[in-house]
């Protein structure tokens, strides 16, 4: 048995993307040197500047465990660095007719917009969106905040844009001052008369957003998609976002990747995704996220493969509890310790490729390979990695 430290991962699942394991300024700039001008549309959910320190909750029932996600507490003047960086990066990554949304609140809102300005200019300003949700607390010294910024610039002159993608049907609802009738095909609409003229709503005609969003809620302490990611986005909002803004096939990428809501939802519409984040406890967010919910290949091409790259080395993990025994045509895992992640595969160059993993692999639930090579690796409840050939 020996332990092997290697350079990324593979999937033939939850793709088809790339998630790197680094800083949103590193990885920005080695993208550059093979996606530079090819990307349709960028997603960032910066940190906030709240000075907090924020977790995932992990584990299985009844042995779960906050983990340190990532800690909001650069300095004003850092963060303005940080912010200008990533956001010059991004420009350069992004296609002619690509766009960039910058999720952020009240705390950067102004000081962002500016930087903005300045690097994609005035005339590139596209949308402010409010997203405005009624889940949080009550404030009792001012106005309670309950809503977040979205700032949209283009790129160029123009941007790809499908307003008929984020449509919603009129509906059935009751309309003041309007009759019920029905066409001569059968098609339900609601008229008013006004000015002399007869004005007709159909039931089926779409109704399209405004730059105010108050029908997608914040995630609610039990909603099914929760990830334990404290500061999870709903899949909702993203696909909004990436119908509006890509066609299937196009690159979306999210340089703060957080929970994967992009590359989850990205993932679900048929685009090619890209992320990257500098926690391990992102990584091990995204990859059980995709795996789990992202495992039918069937109606992709060979393309649909998931890659993870490790920029900066994660952190090794000590030796995991496991039992490997030999079966008739392959091996046995066991975990004898709970893990946020198992996976039996093989090396190829310095790459880990995966043929067989367990995204919950709780104590005592095995995991069978077939095969006669083993290279095993495993990650703990706090994303911490370990990679052993048996």
């Amino acid at each position: 048995m020996a332990r092997i430290e290697c350079k990324g991962e593979v999937y033939s699942a939850g793709g088809p993307g790339l998630f790197l394991l680094g800083r949103a300024e590193e990885a920005a700039q080695k993208l550059l040197q093979t996606h530079s001008g090819k990307v349709r549309l960028i997603y960032l959910d910066p940190p906030f500047g709240t000075g907090d320190t924020f977790a995932i909750k992990t584990g299985t029932k009844g042995n779960s465990i906050k983990v340190p996600a990532y800690a909001d507490n650069l300095s004003h003047d850092r963060y303005m660095e940080m912010m200008g960086n990533v956001l010059s990066l991004s420009k350069e990554l992004l296609a002619g007719d690509g766009t960039l949304y910058l999720h952020v609140d009240y705390r950067m809102a102004a000081y962002l917009k500016l930087m903005l300005d300045d690097i994609f200019g005035k005339k590139n300003f596209v949308n402010e969106i409010i997203w405005a949700y009624k889940s949080g607390g009550r404030a009792t010294k001012h106005f309670s905040r309950k809503h977040d910024n979205i700032l949209v610039y283009r790129k160029g002159a123009s941007n790809y844009f499908d307003m008929v993608s984020v449509g919603i049907p009129r509906g059935p609802e009751r309309r003041n001052h309007m009759k019920r009738q029905v066409d001569e095909q059968g098609r339900v609409y609601y008229s008013v008369r006004s000015g002399g003229k007869v004005y007709k709503y159909y039931e089926d005609s779409l109704v399209f957003p405004s730059d105010v969003w108050t029908d997608i809620e914040h995630l609610h302490q039990r909603d099914p998609e929760r990830t334990g990611y404290s500061t999870q986005k709903p899949e909702a909002l993203l696909k909004r976002i990436i119908l509006a803004s890509s066609a299937e096939g196009d690159i979306v990428a999210d340089l703060f990747s957080g929970s994967g809501t992009t590359a989850a939802a990205a993932a679900m519409l048929g685009r090619r995704w890209i992320a990257a984040d500098a926690s391990q406890a992102a990584l091990m967010t995204l990859r059980k996220r995709l795996l789990e919910c992202h495992s039918d290949t069937s109606m992709f091409s060979e393309d649909y493969h998931m890659e993870i790259e490790y920029i900066s080395q994660p952190d090794w993990g000590k030796k995991p509890d496991i039992t490997v025994e030999r079966s008739k045509d392959g091996f046995v895992v066991c975990p004898n310790e709970a893990l946020s992640y198992l996976a039996a595969g093989h090396i190829e160059g310095d790459i880990f490729v995966a043929d067989s993993y367990d995204t919950v692999p709780a104590p005592g639930k095995k995991l069978s390979v077939k095969g006669g090579g083993l290279t095993l690796l495993v990650s703990d409840l706090y994303g911490n990695i370990s990679i052993w050939d048996y």
